[in-house]
C-alpha cells in the first residue's frame, strides 16, 4: 500500500504539472521577473557566516517563507516530514538526522546529539514538542545535516535546526494575519504587525498565534479528548540601526509560549474495530503536557574595518514543562508518570567575522550555562523478578528446583511489584569554547577549508530518590505454614529491592576537554559547478547516569565520531535547474548506550559500550519548467549499524546492539512537489513525502518493534492577490493508515495523522 500510494502521488504531481503546462494562459510563455527572483540564491546563516546555499558544502535544507505559505506548514514537525534524511521519532518527542536521534542513540547519555535554535538560542529537548518552534512569522528554517561541532559546538554531533524569525521593517508599516480552520475543530489564528518607530533607524514587530484543537483520541473513561490542545505564542522584536553610529545593528527579541495539550505522544487503542478512524483511549488519568517557555535574545554587530565585523549574541531561556501520562492505559488506577522540568539556560557568544578577497572566516568564543532539575513522581509496576528471587533462595540454601518452584509460586501471587517512586534530579552544565572557521582561496577556483573548536565542559548531576512499596505483600501462609518462613524471607527481599531504589542526595561532578578539527577542499569547476570534500571530528560530552534500581550515579565518558563528506553544488539550464548532493561516511566510538544489570527491569544505566558507523547521501533538486510552475524533490538514504557492543564487568544485558540498526533511522526518505500559478491569481501546491519502515527499538530483538513505511500526500489550492488570499488545504489526501509506534503487548499505538481538510484566509498590508 505504501509503495503504490507513493507512485500514485508522484503520478498525481506529474498530472497536475501536465494540466498546468497545457493551460493556454501559460503554455509557451517565457520566464519573467518572478522566476528570476525564485531562482535567486538562498542565503544561509546557520554556519554563522552569510553565504549562498550554493557556496556551502555542508548539507543544508532550507525552508523559506514562500515554502511555508505554499505548503501550509504549521509546526517544526512539518519540516521534519519534508526534508531528506530527517524524521520524527516517538510522537513529537524529537527527531533524527541521518538516523541519529537528537537525544542520542540507544537511550544513553544526558547531552543532546542535535539541537534546535530559535534566533540563536537553543531550545531544550523536553520543550520541543510545544516550544517556540511553530512556523508563524518565521523568515527561514535551516536543517544542517552532519556534525556541526566546530561551529555550533554543544550538542551538534548529528547536526542542528536553525529557525530565524522575521525582522522588523525600518521603512514601512505592514502586517500579516491568517486564519486556519480544519476538521476535528482545529482552529489557528495568527497575526503580525510591525514597522518603523523612527524611519530607517528603529523598528518593531509584534506577532501572535493562538491555536485550539479538539483532538483526535477520545478517552471513553474520562469523557474527553486526550490530545486536545490550547496554545499561545507571542513574540516581540526590536531592531535598531542608529544613524549616529553607522554600521551598528542591534536586534532584541522576546518569545513567550504557553501550551496546554496532549502529552508528547498519545496512545490510541488497537484492540477496537476500525481504530484508525475511531481513535479511543481508556486511561483513567489525563495524559497532558503543559509548557511554559520564555526566550530572550539580544544580537548586536558592528563593522570594525573593511570586511571585519564584531558580533555578540546573548540568549536567556526559561522552560517549565509538566508532563503527565497514564502508562497502563486502562480504566484502573495502576500506573502513572508525573514529571516536572524546570530549567534556565544562558548563552553568550562573541564572534569576529572577516570577509576578504582571498581569506574569509570567523573566530569566536562561546559560553553556555544550564541549571535546573527534573522532579519525578511516578507509580510503576515492576515485573516480579523470578530470577533474582531464585538467586536469593539459592543463597539461603535452597536447591535450584526448590528455588524455581518457590519463585514461580510467589510470582503467581504477586505478578508485579507496585512502587511509588519520586526523584529530584538537579543538574548544572557549563561549557566554554574557542572556535574558528576559515576559507582560503589558493587559486580562483581552488579553496582550502579549515576549522577547529576547543571545548571545555563542567557538569554536575545529582539525584535524590524515594521508592516505597505501594501494594500488599502475599500472605506468608499461602503455601502452608511449612513455607511461611521462606515466603516471609522473599517478602523481605522484595521490600529490600524496592528500598535499594531509595537514596539520599548524591552528586557527581565531571569535566571534559575536546579538540575538534575540520579540514577540507573545494573546487569551482565552472561558475555553476562546485565540488568539495571535508572531514571533521565531533563529540558528545560525558556525564553521570542514575541507575534507578540501585539508586547509584554512574559516570560515563564522552563519545567521538569522524565524518567524511563529499558535496556537489550545481546549476543547469541557465539557472532553471538546481541540483545539490552530499555523500557521507561516519565512524563512531565509545558510544553512550544503555546497559542492563539483571536485578530487575529498572536495573540499568548509561555506559560507553558501543561502536558504530553510518553512511548515505542526500540529493535535492529544484526546477522551474515554465512561468508559474516549479518542481522540487529530494531523496535521502542512510545505512546505520552497530559494529560492536562491549559490556562493562557485571553487566548482564539482554540488549546486544551488535549488527543492529539505529532506531527511527529510515533507510529511505523521499519528498517532492509542484507549485503552480495559473490564471489571474489561482495557485496550487501538491506534495508528497515518504519514509521507509523503521525499528522503534534497539537491540537484537528490534524486529519485534518495527513499523512500516508510509507515504503522505498533501495539497493546497487557492486564490491570492497582493493583499489577501483564500485557500483550501488537505493533509494526508490518500488517507494513508500508518503508525509511528506500536506497543502490541497492551494494544496501544501512536497513530499517524488522518486525512484532514481545512480552509484558510490571509491578509497582507
Amino acid at each position: 500500500m505504501v509503495r503504490s500510494s507513493f507512485f500514485f502521488s508522484g503520478a498525481a504531481i506529474v498530472a497536475l504539472a501536465g494540466a498546468t503546462l497545457a493551460s493556454p494562459a501559460l503554455a509557451g510563455q517565457a520566464p519573467d521577473a518572478d522566476m528570476d527572483q525564485a531562482r535567486a540564491d538562498i542565503i544561509v546563516t546557520g554556519e554563522k557566516s552569510a553565504r549562498t546555499l550554493q557556496q556551502t558544502p555542508t548539507s543544508i535544507a532550507v525552508v523559506t517563507p514562500e515554502t511555508i505559505e505554499r505548503e501550509a506548514l504549521i509546526t517544526i514537525q512539518d519540516v521534519y516530514n519534508r526534508t531528506a534524511n530527517l524524521s520524527e521519532t516517538y510522537g513529537s518527542s524529537g527527531f533524527t538526522i541521518r538516523g541519529i536521534s537528537n537525544s542520542g542513540v540507544g537511550a544513553g547519555g544526558q547531552a543532546d546529539a542535535a539541537s534546535v535554535y530559535v534566533d540563536g538560542a537553543p531550545v531544550p529537548k523536553w520543550a520541543l514538542y510545544g516550544g517556540p518552534t511553530d512556523l508563524w512569522d518565521v523568515q527561514q528554517v535551516e536543517v544542517l545535516r552532519g556534525p556541526q561541532s566546530t561551529i555550533q559546538g554543544l550538542n551538534a554531533l548529528a547536526g542542528g535546526i536553525v529557525i530565524t524569525s522575521k525582522d522588523p521593517s525600518l521603512t514601512r508599516w505592514g502586517g500579516d494575519a491568517r486564519v486556519l480552520w480544519s476538521e476535528y475543530d482545529d482552529r489557528t489564528f495568527s497575526a503580525a504587525i510591525g514597522g518603523p518607530i523612527i524611519k530607517d533607524e528603529l523598528g518593531i514587530r509584534l506577532s501572535a498565534e493562538r491555536r485550539n484543537d479538539r483532538g483526535l483520541i477520545y478517552n471513553v473513561t474520562r469523557d474527553e479528548y486526550s490530545d486536545a490542545l490550547e496554545s499561545l505564542n507571542l513574540r516581540g522584536k526590536i531592531k535598531w540601526t542608529p544613524q549616529a553610529i553607522p554600521g551598528l545593528e542591534a536586534v532584541a527579541s522576546y518569545n513567550r509560549v504557553r501550551r496546554d495539550g496532549g502529552y508528547l505522544y498519545e496512545y490510541a487503542r488497537t484492540d477496537v474495530p476500525n481504530y484508525f478512524n475511531h481513535r479511543i483511549a481508556t486511561g483513567d488519568q489525563p495524559s497532558r503536557g503543559k509548557i511554559d517557555s520564555d526566550l530572550a535574545v539580544f544580537n548586536i554587530s558592528y563593522p570594525l574595518a573593511q570586511g571585519l565585523k564584531l558580533s555578540s549574541v546573548t540568549s536567556w531561556n526559561r522552560s517549565r514543562v509538566h508532563s503527565v501520562i497514564d502508562t497502563d492505559g486502562t480504566p484502573q488506577d495502576i500506573q502513572a508518570i508525573d514529571n516536572r522540568y524546570n530549567y534556565r539556560t544562558l548563552t553568550q557568544e562573541m564572534r569576529l567575522n572577516y570577509d576578504g578577497e582571498r581569506l574569509s572566516g570567523l573566530l569566536g568564543a562561546w559560553y553556555y550555562r544550564r541549571t535546573g532539575s527534573i522532579d519525578q513522581n511516578s507509580r510503576v509496576n515492576i515485573d516480579t523478578p523470578t530470577a533474582t528471587i531464585a538467586a536469593l533462595l539459592r543463597a539461603n540454601g535452597a536447591t535450584a528446583a526448590q528455588a524455581t518452584f518457590l519463585s514461580n509460586a510467589y510470582a503467581a501471587q504477586l505478578p508485579v511489584i507496585p512502587v511509588a517512586y519520586s526523584a529530584d534530579q538537579p543538574e548544572k552544565v557549563e561549557t566554554m569554547a574557542l572556535f574558528g572557521d576559515a576559507r582560503f582561496k589558493l587559486t580562483d577556483r581552488l579553496t582550502l577549508i579549515g576549522g577547529f573548536r576547543y571545548d571545555h565542559e563542567r557538569n554536575r548531576y545529582a539525584a535524590q530518590t524515594v521508592a516505597t512499596f505501594n501494594g500488599t505483600l502475599p500472605d506468608a501462609n499461602f503455601l502452608g505454614a511449612a513455607y511461611a518462613p521462606i515466603i516471609s524471607l522473599i517478602n523481605q527481599g522484595v521490600l529490600g529491592l524496592v528500598d535499594d531504589a531509595s537514596s539520599p542526595l548524591a552528586s557527581n561532578s565531571r569535566s571534559f576537554n575536546a579538540f575538534l578539527p575540520k579540514a577540507g577542499i573545494s573546487m569551482d569547476w565552472t561558475p555553476d559547478l562546485t565540488t568539495a570534500f571535508t572531514v571533521q571530528r565531533a563529540y558528545r560530552s560525558g556525564g553521570s547516569s542514575q541507575n534507578p534500581a540501585r539508586a547509584l550515579l554512574v559516570a560515563y565518558d564522552p563519545e567521538y565520531s569522524w565524518n567524511y563528506e563529499g558535496s556537489l553544488r550545481s546549476k543547469w539550464l541557465d539557472g532553471r535547474l538546481t541540483l545539490n548532493a552530499n555523500a557521507f561516511y561516519m565512524t563512531w566510538k565509545d558510544q553512550q548506550v544503555t546497559a542492563y544489570f539483571g536485578q530487575n527491569a529498572y536495573d540499568y544505566n548509561t555506559v560507553n559500550a558501543a561502536g558504530s558507523h553510518l553512511y548515505g547521501f542526500e540529493v535535492e533538486a529544484n526546477a522551474t519548467i515554465a512561468r508559474g510552475i516549479d518542481l522540487y524533490g529530494s531523496v535521502g538514504h542512510v545505512r546505520t549499524k552497530f559494529t560492536d557492543f562491549v559490556l562493562p564487568a557485571g553487566a548482564t544485558s539482554t540488549v546486544d546492539l551488535t549488527d543492529t540498526q539505529f532506531p527511527y533511522a529510515p533507510r529511505w526518505t523521499l519528498s517532492g512537489g509542484i507549485n503552480a500559478q495559473f490564471g489571474p491569481g489561482f495557485v496550487a501546491n501538491l506534495n508528497a513525502n515518504y519514509r521507509s519502515s523503521v525499528f522503534t527499538g534497539v537491540g537484537q530483538d528490534q524486529g519485534q518493534y518495527k513499523v512500516g513505511g508510509r507515504t503522505v500526500v498533501n495539497g493546497k489550492i487557492g486564490y491570492e492577490t497582493d493583499h489577501w488570499s483564500l485557500f483550501v488545504f488537505a493533509r494526508n489526501i490518500l488517507n494513508e493508515d500508518y503508525m509511528q509506534y506500536q506497543y502490541a503487548a497492551i494494544h496501544q499505538a501512536i497513530l499517524g495523522e488522518p486525512q484532514t481538510v481545512g480552509v484558510g484566509a490571509s491578509v497582507h498590508w
